[in-house]
């Protein structure tokens, strides 16, 4: 295997530790759903931000609390993807991470 994608479960969120972990010890780039991967060591993450989603959920939650009924409430979609790259492990991986991709990241591990 030359390089993993991590998908945007429950599961592997919870076992984040885990799998950045394993992916740094046998040396597999990976790509994941979610910052908190990255946090975590992983290389590069590429998504919606976790706690806008939870946020807007507490509004909705809000909203049906209020009266509102769920099937009225517009479908939610996040409009705001994140880059994140974490230098360190791209280090780890003998990867060199190129400086335009560097400037559009919207955040820097280092």
């Amino acid at each position: 295997m030359d390089a993993l994608i991590v998908g945007q479960d429950g599961y592997f969120v919870q076992r984040r530790d885990q799998i950045a972990g394993l992916a740094a010890r046998y040396g597999i780039p990976a790509i994941y759903a979610f910052r908190e991967h990255i946090v975590a060591g992983g290389l590069i993450s590429y998504a919606s931000n976790l706690a806008d989603g939870y946020r807007q959920v507490g509004i909705y939650v809000g909203k049906i609390l209020d009266g509102a009924k769920p099937v009225d409430l517009p479908v939610f979609q996040p409009t705001k993807f994140e880059l994140i790259i974490n230098l360190k492990a791209a280090d780890a991986l003998n990867l060199r991470i190129p400086p335009l991709l560097l400037a559009r990241a919207d955040e820097v591990i280092k």
